[in-house]
C-alpha cells in the first residue's frame, strides 16, 4: 500500500475538504499525518488563495514540497485547493515540479486520479482527535463584496442537504465529537437554493437532536438580512453556544458602500443591539478590515469609536489586500499606504486588547463548564462556550490527579468539566476544577 500525506493550509473549510478527500482514499493508501517529515509516495498540498499573506504561505509550502520531491523524499506531488483554482493558468509553468494541479472544485477529478472512491457517502477521515469538528453546511457564495475573491474561487452558493448534514453530524458524534462548528462562506444563506428560504435555524434544531452533540457554534454569519429566527433559536436552545461569529468589516457608511456589504452603519449598530438584547450574555466575534479604498481618517476614527461602544468580546482584523479580479481591484485605486494600514491595524488592536482584557477579567471567580481539548506541559487546555478553537484564547487548568478523582489527562480530554476562573489576561484565562 502506497503512502499518502496531505498538507492543509488556510481556513477550517479547507480542513473539511481534506477530511472528505481522505475518507475517499482511506484503505487504498497508508495515510500519514500532516506532521510527517519522512519519505512519502504521494504528497498533496491543499492551498489557500484568499489574500496576499495566505497566497504567499501556500506558494512557500508548494516550493518546500517541490524541494522534498527533488531530494527524493516525495514520489508524486499534487496541489489542489483555492490557490490552484485561482491561478491554474500560471502555476504549472512557474512550478513545473508539481505532477498535477487541481482546483478547489476539482475533488472528483483528484480522487479519480488517485484511484479513490467516487460513489457513495464516504464521510470524513478525521485528521485530529479533538472533540470538536467543523461542519461545512454550504459551498460557494452569491455575495459580491468588493474586496473578496471567494466567489471567483469557490463559485456560487450551494447548500448541503439537511439530511446529509444530520447524517454527517451523527457519524462525527459516534466518533466522539461533542461540539459542531457550523461553517460556510455565509452560514445565514443556508437553504435558500434548496428550500427557497433560509433554513439555518431549522438546521440548528435538527443538529441539536443528534445524540452526543452538546454544543453547536455558528461561524461566518453575514449581517445583511440576518435571519432573526436564528437569534430565537440561540436564546432558547441550550445546546447552541451563546457565541456568534459575524464579520462586520466596517461601520462607516462610505466604506461599507464601497465594500458592497449591502448594509450601512445604522443597520449594523441596530443588529448588534438586537443580538445583545435577544440573547442575554452572548459573546460576539467579528472581523474588521482597515485600509480599504475610501477609508479616510474620519472613517477610521468612526470605526474605533464603534468598537469602543460595541465592545466585541472577540475581534480580529486584517489589512486590505487588493485581489485581482475583484470589484475593488478593478474599480478602486488602493491609495492607503501599507505603512498607514499597519498603523491603523495596530491602533485598532490596541483598543480591542483593553476590551478583551476587561471581558476576561469580569469572568474571574465565576464557574464555567468547559470542554477539555488537550493536555500539555502539566495543564489541561480547555474552552468554554465563549471560546472557539484556533481563533480565541484558552482556559488553562493545572492538572493534578487528586484534583480530578484520579482520572488521567487522557481520560479527561474530550470531556466536559466545571472550573472556577482564577485569573485572566487579554486572551487566556486560568482556572481550577470545581469539586463535586
Amino acid at each position: 500500500m502506497k503512502s499518502l500525506q496531505v498538507i492543509t493550509l488556510g481556513c477550517s473549510k479547507n480542513t473539511v475538504d481534506t477530511e472528505r478527500l481522505l475518507a475517499r482514499l482511506d484503505g487504498i493508501y497508508n495515510i500519514l499525518p500532516e506532521s510527517w517529515t519522512g519519505p512519502v509516495d504521494i504528497l498533496l498540498v491543499n492551498t489557500c488563495g484568499f489574500i496576499g499573506d495566505a497566497k504567499e504561505e501556500s506558494i512557500q509550502a508548494v516550493l518546500s514540497a517541490s524541494a522534498r520531491k527533488q531530494a527524493g523524499e516525495v514520489g508524486k506531488l499534487l496541489v489542489f485547493g483555492c490557490l490552484s483554482q485561482r491561478y491554474m493558468g500560471q502555476l504549472p509553468t512557474l512550478i513545473p515540479e508539481v505532477d498535477g494541479w487541481f482546483g478547489a472544485r476539482d475533488q472528483d477529478p483528484l480522487v479519480k486520479s488517485l484511484g479513490g472512491r467516487l460513489e457513495g457517502d464516504t464521510g470524513r477521515y478525521r485528521t485530529d482527535s479533538h472533540a470538536y469538528a467543523y461542519l461545512k453546511i454550504s459551498e460557494g457564495c452569491d455575495r459580491r463584496c468588493a474586496y473578496c475573491a471567494i466567489p471567483l474561487i469557490r463559485g456560487p452558493h450551494k447548500s448541503v442537504p439537511m439530511e446529509d448534514l444530520v447524517k454527517e453530524a451523527s457519524s462525527l458524534a459516534a466518533g466522539g465529537v461533542k461540539e459542531l462548528i457550523l461553517i460556510a462562506q455565509d452560514t445565514t444563506f443556508y437553504g435558500l437554493d434548496l428550500y427557497k428560504e433560509r433554513k439555518l435555524a431549522e438546521l440548528i434544531r435538527r443538529l441539536s437532536e443528534v445524540n452526543g452533540i452538546e454544543w453547536i457554534r455558528i461561524h461566518y454569519s453575514y449581517p445583511a438580512d440576518f435571519p432573526e429566527d436564528v437569534l430565537d433559536e440561540m436564546a432558547a436552545n441550550p445546546k447552541v453556544c451563546k457565541y456568534l461569529d459575524i464579520p462586520l468589516q466596517h461601520i462607516s457608511d462610505k466604506v461599507l458602500s464601497k465594500m458592497r456589504r449591502h448594509v450601512d452603519g445604522a443597520w449594523t449598530r441596530e443588529l448588534v443591539r438586537k443580538m445583545r438584547e435577544r440573547i442575554p450574555g452572548v459573546v460576539l466575534r467579528t472581523t474588521m478590515i482597515v485600509g480599504h479604498p475610501g477609508e479616510g481618517k474620519r472613517d477610521f476614527e468612526e470605526l474605533l469609536d464603534f468598537v469602543r461602544q460595541a465592545r466585541f468580546e472577540r475581534l480580529g482584523a486584517f489589512m486590505y489586500s487588493e485581489e485581482e479580479g475583484t470589484f475593488g481591484a478593478e474599480n478602486y485605486p488602493d491609495r492607503v499606504s501599507r505603512k498607514m494600514k499597519r498603523e491603523r491595524l495596530s491602533e485598532l488592536m490596541d483598543v480591542q486588547r483593553d476590551i478583551s482584557l476587561s471581558f476576561n477579567q469580569s469572568r474571574v471567580s465565576t464557574v464555567e463548564r468547559v470542554l477539555v481539548d488537550d493536555y500539555a506541559d502539566g495543564v489541561l487546555v480547555c474552552r468554554s462556550q465563549y471560546e472557539s478553537p484556533e481563533v480565541d484564547g484558552e482556559i488553562v487548568v493545572r492538572y493534578e490527579a487528586d484534583l480530578f478523582g484520579g482520572k488521567s489527562p487522557e481520560e479527561l480530554c474530550g470531556k466536559f468539566i466545571d472550573v472556577k476562573i482564577t485569573g485572566a489576561d487579554e486572551y487566556d484565562l486560568t482556572a481550577e476544577p470545581v469539586k463535586r
